[in-house]
């Protein structure tokens, strides 16, 4: 039983494993138990799931304080909210791109599973690449931090601008070089069709496998920010994966539960915006104090003080609007 103690990345491989069969069995229980068929996922059920994965995202950091200490613990919680703020950002950025497709509620869980189950794959190399050149050349700590900066300033500048799908390079290089369907094929992602012109057989993709290169295209930018982000509160692998990992897992239900919502986090943006900020200037900060980093519980109490001014202020602005709809239903 040796082996279960090999270090990996700084843990050891038990650790590693345990947090695999975790997340395995979150995957098994989703896909072959709660969703095994297409139906839309209701608000109800949406923002119980969401309360279930948070709740066992926290139990996580729980049994990791308990298990590596309090620092590993206030970095795991520091980079869960930070990450789980972000995909609620990632989540603005989907709407939009099932509404310019015209993708039922029904069919959405299909393209967010296989989205999620590629970000998994996705993020891990990222992480592991990350976490090679960091532990090699230490200053890219500040290349990442200074571009954090830059991000939120940016973000903040353009935060009341909307995503245009319709815009985006890639999906025009695809609609010119693939051959696509007219419309959906119910949940299909590819379909042999007869060609209207010769009657040959043909294979063709449909505008739900767009929908979802487009999904993993907005994880891709976004995991731009939020990785450097993550290595900003820690450079520890496995809290940098668990924690984005465990972030991620509820995207879907968290979506159903938020989609309809959209327009009452009027000002969350401005928050994630200085949150970014924040996360950035705060390991130049720490050098300015002489400090080794700013400690997490500093870092945990600004990031949730920055985040619920956004959150609270938003509901309070956008109040009437809640009113108005609660009226009209």
């Amino acid at each position: 039983m040796d082996i279960l103690f090999i270090d990996l990345m700084g843990k050891p491989l038990w650790m590693w494993l345990t947090f695999v069969a975790v997340v395995l069995l979150l995957l098994a229980l989703d896909l072959g138990v709660l969703h095994k068929d297409s139906r839309e996922i209701g608000i109800k059920e949406s923002f119980a799931l969401s309360a279930f994965y948070i709740a066992l995202g926290l139990a996580f950091g729980g049994w990791l304080w308990f298990q590596s200490g309090q620092q590993a613990g206030l970095e795991y919680l520091t980079g869960f909210i930070v990450e789980k703020s972000l995909a609620m950002d990632n989540i603005f950025v989907i709407a939009m791109i099932f509404g310019y497709f015209s993708i039922p509620r029904a069919y959405q869980h299909r393209v967010l599973l296989w989205g999620i189950l590629g970000v998994i794959v996705l993020r891990g190399i990222m992480i592991a690449a990350g976490a090679t050149i960091v532990d090699n050349y230490s200053w890219v700590l500040y290349l990442f931090a200074a571009f954090l900066i830059i991000t939120g300033i940016k973000m903040l500048l353009t935060a009341d601008q909307q995503y245009d799908v319709a815009s985006n390079p890639v999906l025009k290089f695809l609609r010119r070089k693939l051959p696509v369907t007219d419309s959906l094929r119910n949940e299909s992602f590819v379909v042999r069709e007869a060609d209207p012109a010769t009657g040959k057989m043909k294979t063709l993709i449909t505008p739900l496998f767009l929908a979802l290169i487009m999904v993993e295209l907005a994880d891709v930018i976004f995991a731009v920010d939020s990785i450097p982000a993550i290595f900003a509160i820690t450079t520890d692998p496995y809290i940098v994966y668990t924690s984005n990992i465990f972030a991620i897992l509820g995207l879907r239900a968290l979506y159903f539960a938020l989609s309809a919502l959209i327009h009452r986090f009027a000002y969350l943006k401005y928050a994630l915006s200085v949150v970014l900020i924040f996360i950035g200037s705060k390991i130049f900060l720490a050098d300015m104090l002489g400090l080794a980093k700013i400690p997490p519980v500093v870092s945990l109490s600004v990031t949730l003080g920055i985040l619920a001014a956004g959150i609270m202020g938003s509901l309070w602005a956008t109040r009437n609007a809640a009113s108005d709809a609660e009226t009209k239903g």
